[in-house]
C-alpha cells in the first residue's frame, strides 16, 4: 500500500502579490465586432478580473482546507485527492473524477451532500496538484488503471461506485467494463459515446441523428480543442502567463457547456458561483498546470478505444449539455442499466451544477442495490 501524506494548501504571500500585480496591469481588449457568439465577452471578463483582484482568497483557501486532502504515490505519477470519510464504517464508497476545465474543487459541494458515503475526490495525473505521469501517454486507459488503484491499493475498499465528468467519463466506463467484481455500480451523466468509427456504423436515426449534431456543434465550437490538441506549448505559454487570458479560457467554458441561457455569460454564476470559477482559475495559475491539462487532448484521451458493455449495474442521468441522448444508445453499453432518466437541470458539470439533486439520485441508486447511503 502506498504511503499517504497529508496535503494542505498555502499559497505564498509572494505569489498572490504577483499575481494581484498582473490582473492590475491587464491589457483589455473591446469586443471584435460582428464576433462569433461565445460564453466570454469584453464586460464580463472586466468583472472576473476586478473580482480576482479584491478576493478574499484566505477565505477560501481555508474551505479548501476543510477538506481532508492527500497526496499518494500512485505508478509515476503524485496523485492528489480529497478524502471525505463517512462515520460510518460500512458507508459506501463513490468515486468521483473531473474532466477539462475543472478540477477537484468544483466537484466538493457535492461530495459535502453525500455524509453517508466515503467520498474520494481525485484530481488527474497533470491537474491541480497531482503531478503529471512521469513517462509515456496519459492514455484512457492508464487514468482508468490509476484510479482503480487508488481506490483499491491505497485506500483499500474492496467494492466502490465510480462516476466521471468529461474526459472521464470514458475513464468510469473503462473502470467499470474491466472490474466489475470491485466496481458495485456506475452513475453516468456523461453517457458512454462509441468511437468514430462505431459511430459510422451505427443504424438506428435517432442514434444518428445525435451524433451528426454533435458533430455539428463541434464544428462550430470545437477549436479549442483543436488548438490543444496540436498546439498545446504555444498556448499554455500565453494562459501560463496571463492570469487574465488564463481565466478567460476557462470561464469560457463553464459558461458555454453548464446549464445557463445563451447572451449573458455571467449567467453561469447561477449554477456556478464567482468563487468557485475564481477558485479554479487560482487552482490553475498556482499550480502552472494549465500545460499539462492538455495532455490528454494530444496523448490519445480524445481519440478513444472502444469500451466493451458494462456488466455493473448502471444509472444514467442525461445532463442538459447532451439533452437529445438516445436511451437506446445507453442499453446497448449498460447491460444491467437500473435507471435513465433525464435531468430537467444541470449541465457538463452536473454534480456541481445541481449538487442537491445528484446526491439524491446517486443515494437512491446505490440505495437500490442494497447498500445503505
Amino acid at each position: 500500500m502506498s504511503e499517504l501524506k497529508s496535503f494542505e494548501l498555502r499559497v505564498s504571500d509572494e505569489v498572490l502579490d504577483d499575481l494581484r500585480a498582473r490582473l492590475v496591469r491587464t491589457r483589455f481588449l473591446p469586443d471584435s465586432p460582428r464576433r462569433p457568439a461565445s460564453g466570454m465577452n469584453a464586460a464580463y471578463l472586466r468583472e472576473l478580473v476586478g473580482a480576482w483582484i479584491a478576493w478574499d482568497w484566505r477565505s477560501r483557501e481555508a474551505w479548501l482546507n476543510g477538506h481532508p486532502q492527500f497526496i499518494a504515490q500512485v505508478g509515476d505519477t503524485a496523485l492528489h485527492f480529497a478524502h471525505l470519510r463517512s462515520e460510518r464504517a460500512d458507508a459506501p464508497a463513490l468515486l468521483v473524477m473531473h474532466g477539462w476545465p475543472h478540477t477537484f474543487a468544483l466537484q466538493l459541494d457535492f461530495a459535502d451532500r453525500l455524509p453517508d458515503f466515503h467520498v474520494v475526490v481525485a484530481s488527474l495525473p497533470g491537474f491541480a496538484f497531482s503531478s503529471p505521469y512521469a513517462e509515456g501517454a496519459m492514455s484512457e486507459k492508464r487514468i482508468a488503471a490509476t484510479m482503480h488503484a487508488l481506490m483499491t491499493d491505497v485506500l483499500g475498499y474492496e467494492r466502490y461506485v465510480t462516476y466521471g465528468e468529461d474526459v472521464t467519463a470514458n475513464v468510469s466506463d473503462l473502470i467499470a467494463a474491466r472490474h466489475p467484481d470491485q466496481v458495485m455500480g456506475i452513475v453516468a451523466t456523461h453517457a458512454h459515446f462509441p468511437t468514430h468509427a462505431e459511430r459510422a456504423a451505427l443504424t438506428d436515426a435517432a442514434e444518428r441523428e445525435f451524433f451528426a449534431g454533435v458533430a455539428a456543434r463541434h464544428e462550430v465550437d470545437g477549436a479549442y480543442g483543436h488548438v490543444q490538441s496540436t498546439r498545446p506549448d504555444t498556448l499554455a505559454a500565453a494562459l501560463n502567463d496571463s492570469p487574465a487570458g488564463l481565466l478567460a479560457w476557462l470561464a469560457e467554458k463553464l459558461v458555454e457547456w453548464s446549464d445557463t441561457p445563451e447572451g449573458d455569460p455571467s449567467a453561469v454564476e447561477r449554477r456556478i458561483s464567482r468563487d468557485r470559477i475564481l477558485t479554479e482559475a487560482m487552482i490553475y495559475w498556482v499550480t502552472q498546470s494549465i500545460g499539462s491539462s492538455f495532455r490528454p487532448y494530444y496523448e490519445g484521451a480524445d481519440q478513444p478505444d472502444p469500451i466493451p458493455p458494462n456488466s455493473v449495474p448502471a444509472a444514467v442521468f442525461i445532463q442538459r449539455h447532451e439533452a437529445t441522448y438516445p436511451e437506446s444508445l445507453a442499453r446497448s453499453h449498460y447491460r444491467d442499466l437500473r435507471a435513465f432518466d433525464r435531468l430537467d437541470e444541470g449541465g457538463h458539470f452536473t454534480v456541481a451544477e445541481v449538487p442537491d439533486e445528484m446526491a439524491e439520485r446517486v443515494r437512491a441508486f446505490v440505495g437500490s442495490l442494497g447498500v445503505p447511503g
